[in-house]
């Protein structure tokens, strides 16, 4: 098989997954959209872009499923597998792995439906089956003994001219050897197609075990390593043990559980093909995620069909692919301003109505444009699954991730400069907003240049900031404590460190703020880990490091006892300190002398400890304060953790903005990175000279 951009086939068996149904299909359950967002909170530190597609419903192995229903339609978004699964169905009956006493037979209902003469199924079977010396009395006694695996695959690819007649041909065939095992594939959403005597399921989005199988064995083929694929029959059924993970596979699903955003696609086993390609070349994502998404984007759009030569109905002829992904841009912005990630079907007709009402030549009857509109949203479903119904008449966008792909691409699309101007001003409002720090990333990246966004998002950032005197009284000692400080790296990014260190300090017990040097990390990559490894040049801010990490861990001695873990961070203060300067290496071995042998037994150094252990420790912070200028209390309440939050998380997304693959001049880039972290007033002076 060869999907997409691959340059060489590969054997179905080396890539195969098993497949996984849902016997319920999504689109008939009845579900309000308050039921759907259960759980989901965009705005929550723990958001999981994956909370809005998932079905917690119990997923049948597709293999058991073909066992339990003599005759089984399975429906499927587009690329969700459909195909592969009745291929790999006539594999395993072929070598007897899987109705070991039928024969399988595969067929195209494509090919079948354009066929030149209008073959009865059985002609048309005979016809396929000639080439290989197989009688029509031979395919006859199969049939009547009800020894066949019939696999009718593609339901959804017959023309609409021809899909009647197709279908009342498959009733007819099915309904004359009704003994025999029937498969059929279809698109959700394509027709409705009712066939009284099958039971539907649908194929479920990939697992992230599924994920991780077919990842694994995608990396082994590229690497032409030796798989050993054991094939075993568990509860009547095949299965595949996962072969070794390689390297290359290792890093695919690490970069996948660092980018949520991304992970969500490889939900879909052909968009899951589209990151494999594109991880091939490089070891790593692209770090425009804009053009990443407009490469799936424009797989379900135009590739796939494309590839293998359907033409399908264009219910909506007059929409060219751009009028498409303008459509749905219009659907997005909307539907995200309001925070609706699903959507009532008539809302979503409306504004399709909206758009197509401006076409040329568009019957703007009130009623045509209903139908119009209906037929519109069910071929987006259908032929590109971009919007998919999740429960009885409740749609969203498939991924949020296209959901923001859109949206983002509705901001920039404009003809007008001012225009633009307002609705680069409108993203900037929802800055402070989780929900939104995708869509900024996204709009980054398509813009040319993101100055002018950029240095919205700064000054916006700063003017926030500015009416907190709590927060400009930090960032007033997070600029003189970083000055102090002789290092070889850039002045942001010690900023960040010292903000990291004090913010952690007060609030590494809130459940609502956590800092882990996400900041500094983005702004000089090396210097964490090279403060960490007792690097010479970072020896000043590593030392402070550890004196903070000490100083955590002797204030909760005496709830956890982990006495080494203090040792070690409190001895190699210590050391360090007698490098860097004396007099406080002086006073830290002072301090030492005042501790118990901690060679001597734990319960020794426990008893002391409840009684000179808060004593100490305040020896310990009044050093660190007096020698180092660190530990203070910045008298943080709880209304002040929120505006921290959001100041620490929003340069992290500005930073994260500037280090995406944009395109930003050198002199804004420069002054962004010069700026950030810094009291207003010094932000000021700066402007004014």
């Amino acid at each position: 098989m060869r999907v997409l951009d691959m340059t060489h086939p590969i054997g179905l068996d080396d890539i195969y997954t098993n497949v996984k149904i849902l016997e319920k299909i999504t689109a008939r359950r009845r579900l309000q959209i308050a039921d759907l967002l259960k759980g989901f909170d965009l705005e929550s530190e723990n958001f999981d872009h994956l909370g809005l597609s998932r079905i917690t419903t119990e997923r049948l192995s597709g293999l058991k499923a073909v066992k339990r229903y003599p005759k089984l339609m399975v429906l499927g978004k587009p690329g969700s597998g459909k195909t592969t699964f009745l291929k790999y169905l006539a594999i395993q009956c072929s070598l007897g792995n899987l109705f070991e006493n039928q024969v399988p037979i595969f067929i195209t209902t494509r090919d079948f439906s354009e066929s030149k003469n209008q073959y009865s199924w059985l002609e048309f079977i005979v016809k396929v089956f000639s080439k290989y010396g197989i009688s029509l009395n031979q395919i006859t006694e199969v049939l009547e003994q009800g020894k066949a695996l019939i696999l009718f695959d593609g339901l959804d690819e017959v023309r609409e001219d021809n899909a009647s007649r197709v279908i009342k041909q498959i009733r007819d065939f099915s309904d004359r050897y009704h003994t025999n095992q029937f498969v059929i594939t279809c698109r959700i959403a394509a027709q409705d197609y009712t066939f009284e005597q099958f039971t539907e399921v649908e194929v479920a989005d990939f697992s992230d075990e599924q994920i991780k199988t077919f990842v694994i064995k995608w990396f082994n083929l590229k690497s032409d390593s030796e798989v050993t694929l054991q094939e075993t029959e568990l509860n009547s059924t095949v299965e595949s043990v996962s072969p070794k993970m390689t390297q290359e596979a290792e890093r695919f699903i690490q970069q996948l559980k660092s980018n949520p955003p991304i992970k969500e696609l490889a939900t879909n086993p052909l968009l899951l093909t589209l990151l494999c390609l594109e991880f091939e070349d490089s070891g790593d994502f692209p770090t425009d995620r804009a053009e990443l998404y407009r490469r799936g984007i424009a797989t379900l759009l135009i590739k796939w069909d494309a590839k293998r030569g359907i033409i399908r109905d264009r219910v909506y002829s007059k929409l060219s692919v751009q009028r498409k992904q303008d459509l749905l841009s219009h659907i997005a912005l909307t539907t995200f301003e309001r925070k609706d990630y699903f959507f009532k079907q008539q809302v979503v007709e409306d504004y399709i109505a909206d758009y197509i009402r401006n076409l040329p030549d568009a019957n703007t009857d009130p009623e045509a444009l209903q139908l119009d509109s209906e037929a519109v949203l069910k071929s987006i479903e259908a032929q590109h699954g971009l919007l998919v119904e999740r429960a009885t008449g409740i749609y969203s966008f498939s991924h949020l991730t296209f959901h923001e792909y859109f949206t983002a691409r509705k901001i920039v699309t404009t003809s007008h400069p001012q225009a633009l101007e307002t609705s680069l001003q409108s993203l900037v409002s929802h800055l402070t907003e989780k929900s939104w720090w995708e869509v900024f990333l996204l709009t980054v990246g398509m813009l040319q240049p993101a100055d002018y966004l950029l240095l919205l998002m700064k000054q916006h950032i700063d003017s926030l900031a500015a009416t907190s005197e709590t927060l400009q009284q930090l960032l007033i000692w997070v600029n003189q404590k970083s000055l102090s400080v002789n290092v070889p790296y850039k002045p942001a990014a010690v900023r960040a460190f010292y903000f990291d260190l004090a913010c952690h300090n007060y609030l590494r017990d809130s459940s609502t703020f956590y800092l882990d040097a996400d900041l500094m990390g983005a702004l000089d990559h090396h210097l964490f880990i090279l403060m960490m490894l007792g690097n010479f040049h970072t020896l000043d801010i590593g030392l402070d490091a550890l004196l903070a990490l000490t100083y955590e861990r002797s204030k909760i001695l005496h709830l956890e006892y982990n006495i080494y873990a203090f040792k070690g961070a409190f001895f190699l203060s210590c050391d360090r300190a007698m490098i860097i300067d004396p007099v406080l290496g002086k006073a830290l071995q002072d301090l030492k002398q005042q501790l118990p042998n901690l060679e001597e037994t734990v319960w020794k150094f426990k008893e002391w400890w409840k009684v000179y252990g808060r004593d100490w420790t305040e020896k310990l912070l009044a050093v660190m304060i007096s020698h180092r200028n660190i530990g203070h209390s910045w008298q943080f309440y709880k209304r002040h953790i929120q505006s921290l939050n959001q100041y620490y998380y929003t340069n992290k997304l500005l930073v994260d903005c500037l280090n995406s693959d944009c395109y930003v001049s050198r002199e804004i880039r420069q002054e962004i990175e010069d700026t950030l972290l810094l009291p207003i007033a010094q932000i000021e002076d700066r402007s004014q000279g």
